[in-house]
């Protein structure tokens, strides 16, 4: 069973919506799906891709290829991830240790 990573439509007549798929490679383009990876939106400003690339590479590790369309957009969304800055992570309070008052 060979696998394909490749763009699925849903969206209505000029409004173009797609799924981000594993699709055996035989399937029709809207056909069946093994699993959906992510969605993109051609007709938004922005961010018009989102996708799991964790689960993109567990396919490809699996021999997933995908397709010319699709190998661009995982490029460019590495690329995006890799550029992003890290969420900054709060800095440690300093630990107080208070001691009870005690009633003398």
């Amino acid at each position: 069973m060979a696998l394909k990573i490749r763009l699925s439509r849903f969206g209505t007549t000029h409004q173009p919506h797609y799924r981000i798929v594993v699709a055996e490679t035989r399937s029709r383009r809207d056909g069946d799906a093994v699993e959906t990876l992510g969605t993109y939106d051609p007709r938004t400003k922005g961010k018009q891709v989102n996708m799991r690339l964790d689960r993109i590479d567990y396919w490809l590790s699996k021999g997933a290829k995908p397709s010319d369309t699709l190998h661009s957009m995982i490029k460019r969304a590495r690329r995006a991830a890799s550029a992003a800055p890290a969420a900054p992570q709060p800095a440690p309070e300093a630990a107080t240790e208070t001691t009870p008052a005690t009633a003398s």
